[in-house]
């Protein structure tokens, strides 16, 4: 059972490319909306160190995030919400395979050294981070009403 939940839950992560990261902080709560790759179960993004979601995660890594199917019709809403802590990636050869991932998700990643001078400095300072989760639940209102199903990690 865990295996096939494991399964949907990772074919639903790689059918979207947006998640709502939360976040804590000195400032109170936070939520943004990041480009995200799937590494197993753990959602990796590319962000710059001195936002707001980033500085919060260097003194509280526990985070919240979802990603959501757009649904106009509350029958089919399908999502996913997970808990865990998340973190800049440090090690170098990690964060060398993870930015291939996410290359190979965002093609406009390879290309960056064709960009504007800008927009490769953004890439050059950006950061790795990684969210392990601890639980993720999937929602999925087209096999009922508030239908929910957890994977516990």
């Amino acid at each position: 059972m865990a295996d096939d939940l494991t399964t949907r839950i990772a074919a639903f992560l790689d059918e979207h490319v947006v998640m709502s990261l939360a976040t804590a902080g000195p400032n109170g709560l936070h939520a943004t909306n990041l480009f995200y790759a799937r590494d197993h179960l753990a959602l990796v993004w590319l962000s710059d160190p001195d936002t707001r979601h980033s500085r919060d995660l260097e003194t509280q890594p526990d985070v919240a995030a979802t990603v959501a199917a757009d649904s106009a019709d509350f029958r089919t809403i399908r999502g996913v919400q997970m808990h865990g802590l998340a973190s800049r990636v440090g090690e170098a050869m990690e964060r060398v395979r993870l930015l291939a991932l996410l290359g190979m998700r965002y093609r406009f990643l390879a290309s960056i050294k064709d960009a504007p001078q800008a927009i490769q400095a953004a890439y050059q300072k950006a950061q790795v981070y990684r969210l392990s989760p601890r639980d993720i639940v999937l929602i999925d209102n087209t096999k009922g009403f508030g239908h929910k199903e957890t994977l516990t990690l």
